[in-house]
């Protein structure tokens, strides 16, 4: 157990990579879980932010391949422009990441930790609310451009929250179809987290025995868990998600 750490963190890692996978395959917030198990285990943040990335890309491909059928390009976008500008953006991300020092993303992690629980915690007023201001308006096409490269920078850099940020820009861009917008959310995030990954590697701060371990458990809590979570009321697995969300950063807020 030396290769990947003492029992107690490889049983940690195990765990909130199974449970994350669970929670991604149904409503999101795996980050909220893949991150701080690194950091507790000693990983240092920013490795431990790209590290948890590697980690759930699987589901995220998987995901995409499952709505393969209903996948539309949001309006004012083609589908080649949505790929290309989620490949730039989660490049651009990664990249900011890598010029990130650890002592300061530790102070950013927290905020990012509350912004993203905060998107999820309110995910569908906001994308209701960003449906209702495209209501009957023709998305401008630059716009639509700039709000996909936004949403993949961010998801490069961190990838908690982005799938919220992702059907909120597809909502606000007059897109209505539920599949549809789960589709592309899945793809663009796939697109945006390999070539993140890709950076990641480039600049040597992927931990790869934890990556692959914790891989190999998302995967499987993708599939096996979600049968379980997908039996627990709606509402509760939302808010268990927020209050976890919360507590994680409460912990990093209080982390010296």
């Amino acid at each position: 157990m030396d290769f990947f750490g003492p029992l107690q963190h490889v049983l940690l890692l195990l765990l909130a990579a199974f449970v994350a996978g669970a929670l991604n395959a149904v409503a999101g917030g795996g980050s909220f879980l893949t991150l701080p198990a690194l950091v507790f285990t000693g990983v240092p943040p920013v490795v431990a932010n790209a590290t948890g990335t590697v980690a759930l890309l699987p589901g995220y491909a998987a995901g995409a391949w499952g709505f393969r059928e209903d996948m539309q390009a949001p309006p004012g976008l083609t589908m080649r422009q949505s790929i290309g500008l989620s490949l730039l953006g989660g490049g651009l991300g990664a990249g900011l990441l890598l010029v990130t020092s650890n002592a300061v993303f530790q102070k950013i992690v927290p905020w990012l930790l509350l912004v993203a629980t905060a998107l999820f915690a309110f995910g569908p007023q906001l994308r209701a609310w960003a449906a209702g201001q495209q209501q009957g308006q023709a998305p401008s096409a630059t716009k639509a451009a700039l709000g996909m490269l936004v949403v993949a920078v961010y998801g490069g850099y961190f990838n908690g929250g982005l799938g919220i940020l992702c059907l909120a820009l597809f909502g606000l861009l007059g897109q209505t179809q539920l599949h549809a917008m789960n589709g592309m959310k899945n793809l663009v995030s796939a697109l945006l987290t390999a070539i993140a990954v890709g950076v990641y590697a480039a600049g040597g701060i992927v931990q790869w025995p934890q990556a692959v371990l914790m891989m190999v458990a998302a995967t499987a809590g993708g599939y096996g868990g979600a049968r379980l979570a997908r039996k627990l009321p709606a509402p509760l697995l939302r808010w268990g998600i927020v209050a976890t969300g919360l507590v994680m950063t409460l912990l990093f807020f209080l982390k010296p």
